[in-house]
Protein backbone atom coordinates (compact mmCIF):
# COMPACT_ATOMS: atom_id res chain seq x y z
CA UNK A 1 0.00 0.00 0.00
CA UNK A 2 1.19 3.18 -0.73
CA UNK A 3 1.52 6.28 1.42
CA UNK A 4 -2.01 7.69 1.82
CA UNK A 5 -2.42 11.15 2.28
CA UNK A 6 -2.65 12.55 5.80
CA UNK A 7 -5.94 14.23 7.89
CA UNK A 8 -6.32 17.51 8.02
CA UNK A 9 -4.05 18.79 11.08
CA UNK A 10 -7.88 20.94 12.26
CA UNK A 11 -9.22 16.74 12.66
CA UNK A 12 -6.21 15.21 14.44
CA UNK A 13 -5.36 18.02 16.70
CA UNK A 14 -8.29 18.32 18.99
CA UNK A 15 -7.77 14.16 19.41
CA UNK A 16 -4.34 14.15 20.16
CA UNK A 17 -4.57 17.40 22.55
CA UNK A 18 -7.70 15.62 24.80
CA UNK A 19 -5.13 12.63 25.10
CA UNK A 20 -2.49 14.79 26.18
CA UNK A 21 -4.37 16.43 28.35
CA UNK A 22 -6.02 13.10 30.30
CA UNK A 23 -2.40 11.55 30.65
CA UNK A 24 -1.28 14.93 32.36
CA UNK A 25 -3.93 14.75 34.42
CA UNK A 26 -3.65 18.12 37.30
CA UNK A 27 -0.04 18.32 38.19
CA UNK A 28 1.84 16.69 34.63
CA UNK A 29 4.23 14.78 34.16
CA UNK A 30 6.23 14.13 37.77
CA UNK A 31 8.48 11.30 37.03
CA UNK A 32 10.18 12.76 34.21
CA UNK A 33 10.38 16.54 36.74
CA UNK A 34 11.67 14.30 39.45
CA UNK A 35 14.19 12.19 37.90
CA UNK A 36 15.87 14.23 34.52
CA UNK A 37 17.39 17.39 34.81
CA UNK A 38 15.52 20.42 33.13
CA UNK A 39 18.16 20.81 30.55
CA UNK A 40 18.53 17.64 29.77
CA UNK A 41 18.29 16.81 25.99
CA UNK A 42 18.27 13.33 24.44
CA UNK A 43 17.28 11.34 20.92
CA UNK A 44 14.87 8.36 20.40
CA UNK A 45 13.96 6.22 17.63
CA UNK A 46 10.24 5.17 17.22
CA UNK A 47 10.42 0.98 15.87
CA UNK A 48 8.26 -1.12 14.73
CA UNK A 49 8.70 -4.48 16.88
CA UNK A 50 6.58 -6.68 14.75
CA UNK A 51 5.90 -6.41 11.11
CA UNK A 52 2.90 -4.53 9.84
CA UNK A 53 0.92 -1.42 8.17
CA UNK A 54 1.76 1.88 9.65
CA UNK A 55 -0.76 4.23 10.24
CA UNK A 56 -1.04 7.55 12.80
CA UNK A 57 2.25 8.37 12.40
CA UNK A 58 0.93 12.05 12.04
CA UNK A 59 -1.25 11.94 15.05
CA UNK A 60 1.25 10.44 16.73
CA UNK A 61 4.11 12.39 16.10
CA UNK A 62 1.89 15.40 16.69
CA UNK A 63 1.69 14.56 20.47
CA UNK A 64 5.29 15.52 20.37
CA UNK A 65 5.09 18.68 18.53
CA UNK A 66 1.76 19.72 20.45
CA UNK A 67 3.64 19.09 23.72
CA UNK A 68 6.52 21.10 23.19
CA UNK A 69 6.97 22.54 19.91
CA UNK A 70 11.06 22.84 20.51
CA UNK A 71 11.64 19.19 19.86
CA UNK A 72 12.73 18.52 16.73
CA UNK A 73 10.45 15.23 14.56
CA UNK A 74 11.35 13.49 12.04
CA UNK A 75 8.96 10.75 10.40
CA UNK A 76 11.09 7.87 8.65
CA UNK A 77 8.10 6.12 7.42
CA UNK A 78 4.37 7.49 6.12
CA UNK A 79 1.21 6.31 6.89
CA UNK A 80 0.37 3.19 4.92
CA UNK A 81 3.64 2.36 4.34
CA UNK A 82 4.21 -1.66 5.06
CA UNK A 83 7.15 -2.05 7.20
CA UNK A 84 9.24 -5.10 8.41
CA UNK A 85 10.29 -5.87 12.51
CA UNK A 86 12.89 -3.16 13.35
CA UNK A 87 12.05 -0.56 10.72
CA UNK A 88 12.62 3.16 12.46
CA UNK A 89 9.73 4.74 12.01
CA UNK A 90 10.76 8.30 13.18
CA UNK A 91 13.25 10.18 15.53
CA UNK A 92 12.43 12.58 17.94
CA UNK A 93 15.36 15.06 19.50
CA UNK A 94 15.01 17.76 22.35
CA UNK A 95 14.20 18.08 25.83
CA UNK A 96 14.13 14.52 27.50
CA UNK A 97 11.23 15.68 29.90
CA UNK A 98 9.14 16.50 26.98
CA UNK A 99 9.86 13.10 24.65
CA UNK A 100 8.90 11.28 27.86
CA UNK A 101 6.05 13.46 29.40
CA UNK A 102 4.37 12.40 25.04
CA UNK A 103 5.66 9.35 24.43
CA UNK A 104 2.76 7.28 25.75
CA UNK A 105 -0.08 9.44 24.15
CA UNK A 106 1.99 8.69 20.46
CA UNK A 107 2.72 5.28 21.40
CA UNK A 108 -1.02 4.49 21.80
CA UNK A 109 -2.24 6.22 18.84
CA UNK A 110 -0.12 4.99 16.61
CA UNK A 111 0.20 1.37 17.87
CA UNK A 112 -3.76 1.09 17.84
CA UNK A 113 -4.43 2.53 14.48
CA UNK A 114 -1.42 0.55 13.10
CA UNK A 115 -3.25 -2.40 14.53
CA UNK A 116 -6.57 -0.93 12.69
CA UNK A 117 -4.54 -0.46 9.80
CA UNK A 118 -2.53 -3.95 9.68
CA UNK A 119 -5.78 -5.82 10.44
CA UNK A 120 -7.69 -4.54 7.69
CA UNK A 121 -4.70 -5.46 4.85
CA UNK A 122 -4.30 -8.78 6.01
CA UNK A 123 -8.34 -8.97 5.24
CA UNK A 124 -7.39 -6.92 1.89
CA UNK A 125 -4.84 -9.54 1.05
CA UNK A 126 -7.03 -11.88 1.86
CA UNK A 127 -9.97 -11.25 -1.06
CA UNK A 128 -7.01 -10.16 -4.02
CA UNK A 129 -8.13 -11.12 -7.37
CA UNK A 130 -12.18 -10.62 -6.52
CA UNK A 131 -13.97 -7.54 -7.34
CA UNK A 132 -15.14 -7.46 -3.51
CA UNK A 133 -13.76 -4.33 -1.39
CA UNK A 134 -12.94 -4.70 2.21
CA UNK A 135 -15.25 -2.53 4.32
CA UNK A 136 -15.22 -0.67 7.69
CA UNK A 137 -18.23 -0.29 10.14
CA UNK A 138 -19.21 2.26 12.59
CA UNK A 139 -17.97 -0.04 15.42
CA UNK A 140 -15.16 2.40 16.43
CA UNK A 141 -13.59 3.65 19.31
CA UNK A 142 -15.71 6.52 21.10
CA UNK A 143 -13.47 10.07 19.93
CA UNK A 144 -10.82 8.16 17.61
CA UNK A 145 -14.06 7.30 14.73
CA UNK A 146 -11.83 9.83 12.22
CA UNK A 147 -8.85 8.43 12.85
CA UNK A 148 -9.74 4.83 12.72
CA UNK A 149 -11.40 5.07 9.64
CA UNK A 150 -8.39 6.58 8.02
CA UNK A 151 -6.83 3.53 9.46
CA UNK A 152 -8.46 1.25 7.37
CA UNK A 153 -7.89 3.29 3.98
CA UNK A 154 -4.09 2.70 5.18
CA UNK A 155 -4.59 -0.86 5.26
CA UNK A 156 -6.17 -0.51 1.60
CA UNK A 157 -9.65 -0.83 2.62
CA UNK A 158 -12.88 1.50 1.95
CA UNK A 159 -14.57 3.53 5.01
CA UNK A 160 -18.73 2.84 5.29
CA UNK A 161 -20.68 5.59 6.51
CA UNK A 162 -19.07 7.96 9.26
CA UNK A 163 -21.66 8.77 10.99
CA UNK A 164 -25.61 8.86 11.01
CA UNK A 165 -26.13 11.70 8.79
CA UNK A 166 -24.02 10.85 5.95
CA UNK A 167 -26.22 8.13 4.40
CA UNK A 168 -29.23 6.13 5.37
CA UNK A 169 -28.62 2.22 6.17
CA UNK A 170 -32.20 0.97 7.04
CA UNK A 171 -31.46 -1.93 9.62
CA UNK A 172 -33.47 -4.94 10.76
CA UNK A 173 -34.89 -2.74 14.18
CA UNK A 174 -36.22 -0.15 11.20
CA UNK A 175 -37.87 -2.86 8.91
CA UNK A 176 -39.44 -4.25 12.22
CA UNK A 177 -40.65 -0.75 13.81
CA UNK A 178 -41.34 0.89 10.50
CA UNK A 179 -43.27 -2.54 9.37
CA UNK A 180 -41.36 -4.22 6.40
CA UNK A 181 -38.41 -3.62 3.96
CA UNK A 182 -40.51 -1.80 1.37
CA UNK A 183 -42.51 0.54 3.64
CA UNK A 184 -39.20 1.41 5.75
CA UNK A 185 -37.63 1.75 1.69
CA UNK A 186 -40.35 3.63 0.43
CA UNK A 187 -40.44 5.89 3.41
CA UNK A 188 -36.64 6.49 3.04
CA UNK A 189 -36.75 7.65 -0.18
CA UNK A 190 -39.71 10.17 0.46
CA UNK A 191 -37.28 11.85 3.19
CA UNK A 192 -33.92 11.34 1.74
CA UNK A 193 -32.22 14.84 0.01
CA UNK A 194 -31.07 13.75 -3.85
CA UNK A 195 -27.28 13.22 -2.47
CA UNK A 196 -28.61 10.80 0.15
CA UNK A 197 -28.04 6.70 -0.66
CA UNK A 198 -30.08 4.57 0.40
CA UNK A 199 -28.84 0.77 1.68
CA UNK A 200 -31.03 -1.78 3.33
CA UNK A 201 -30.36 -4.62 5.71
CA UNK A 202 -31.59 -8.28 4.69
CA UNK A 203 -31.74 -11.64 5.85
CA UNK A 204 -33.48 -13.66 2.99
CA UNK A 205 -33.53 -13.25 -0.75
CA UNK A 206 -37.29 -12.86 -0.34
CA UNK A 207 -36.38 -9.48 1.26
CA UNK A 208 -33.55 -9.30 -1.29
CA UNK A 209 -35.91 -8.97 -4.06
CA UNK A 210 -38.47 -6.32 -1.70
CA UNK A 211 -35.51 -4.71 -1.50
CA UNK A 212 -35.19 -4.39 -4.85
CA UNK A 213 -38.71 -3.71 -6.31
CA UNK A 214 -38.55 -0.90 -3.66
CA UNK A 215 -35.26 0.81 -5.52
CA UNK A 216 -33.06 0.51 -2.87
CA UNK A 217 -29.24 1.84 -3.86
CA UNK A 218 -27.89 -0.97 -1.84
CA UNK A 219 -28.46 -4.12 -0.01
CA UNK A 220 -26.83 -5.85 3.12
CA UNK A 221 -26.72 -9.36 2.66
CA UNK A 222 -26.62 -10.32 6.76
CA UNK A 223 -25.35 -13.37 7.85
CA UNK A 224 -25.54 -15.60 4.60
CA UNK A 225 -23.50 -18.54 3.36
CA UNK A 226 -21.65 -18.46 0.28
CA UNK A 227 -24.12 -20.49 -1.43
CA UNK A 228 -26.75 -17.93 -0.75
CA UNK A 229 -24.57 -14.69 -1.37
CA UNK A 230 -24.32 -16.51 -4.69
CA UNK A 231 -27.89 -16.43 -5.57
CA UNK A 232 -28.46 -13.22 -4.10
CA UNK A 233 -25.81 -11.89 -6.60
CA UNK A 234 -27.35 -13.68 -9.68
CA UNK A 235 -30.71 -12.16 -8.42
CA UNK A 236 -29.53 -8.61 -8.25
CA UNK A 237 -28.02 -8.69 -11.69
CA UNK A 238 -26.13 -5.80 -10.70
CA UNK A 239 -29.11 -3.24 -9.81
CA UNK A 240 -27.94 -2.54 -6.32
CA UNK A 241 -24.69 -2.48 -4.68
CA UNK A 242 -24.32 -6.13 -2.47
CA UNK A 243 -22.61 -6.08 0.90
CA UNK A 244 -22.43 -9.04 2.94
CA UNK A 245 -21.81 -8.78 6.27
CA UNK A 246 -21.91 -10.46 9.47
CA UNK A 247 -19.38 -13.67 10.42
CA UNK A 248 -16.57 -12.46 8.53
CA UNK A 249 -13.38 -14.09 9.31
CA UNK A 250 -9.41 -14.34 7.75
CA UNK A 251 -10.74 -17.76 7.53
CA UNK A 252 -14.50 -17.39 5.35
CA UNK A 253 -13.85 -13.81 3.96
CA UNK A 254 -11.86 -15.36 0.36
CA UNK A 255 -15.13 -17.88 0.15
CA UNK A 256 -17.41 -14.47 0.33
CA UNK A 257 -15.75 -12.27 -1.57
CA UNK A 258 -15.57 -15.39 -4.52
CA UNK A 259 -19.29 -15.28 -4.76
CA UNK A 260 -19.25 -11.65 -6.62
CA UNK A 261 -20.17 -8.99 -4.06
CA UNK A 262 -19.34 -5.95 -4.10
CA UNK A 263 -18.55 -4.99 -0.32
CA UNK A 264 -17.85 -7.13 2.56
CA UNK A 265 -17.73 -5.14 5.80
CA UNK A 266 -16.71 -5.93 9.14
CA UNK A 267 -16.68 -4.38 12.44
CA UNK A 268 -13.69 -6.50 13.59
CA UNK A 269 -10.84 -4.37 11.94
CA UNK A 270 -11.91 -1.55 13.60
CA UNK A 271 -13.20 -2.72 17.48
CA UNK A 272 -11.26 -5.79 17.85
CA UNK A 273 -7.57 -5.54 15.93
CA UNK A 274 -4.63 -5.87 17.92
CA UNK A 275 -2.07 -3.04 18.76
CA UNK A 276 0.83 -2.89 16.41
CA UNK A 277 3.94 -3.31 18.90
CA UNK A 278 5.66 0.05 18.79
CA UNK A 279 7.99 1.49 20.59
CA UNK A 280 10.46 4.20 21.71
CA UNK A 281 14.18 3.10 22.29
CA UNK A 282 16.33 6.04 23.59
CA UNK A 283 19.37 6.55 21.53
CA UNK A 284 21.72 9.33 23.07
CA UNK A 285 21.53 12.14 25.23
CA UNK A 286 22.21 15.21 22.65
Amino acid sequence: MSAVEPLPALVIEPIVRNALLEDLGRAGDITSEATIPADRKARVVAVARQPGTIAGLTAGLMAFSLFDPSLTVEALAADGERVQKGARLATIEGKARSILSAERVALNLLGQLSGVASATARFVDAVKGTKARIVCTRKTTPGLRALEKFAVRCGGGVNHRFGLDDGILIKDNHIGIAGGVRIAIEAAKRHAGHMVRIECEVDSLAQLEEALAAGANAVLLDNMIPDTLREAVRINVGRATLEASGGVTLETVRAIAETGVDLISTGWITHSAPALDVALDFEAVV
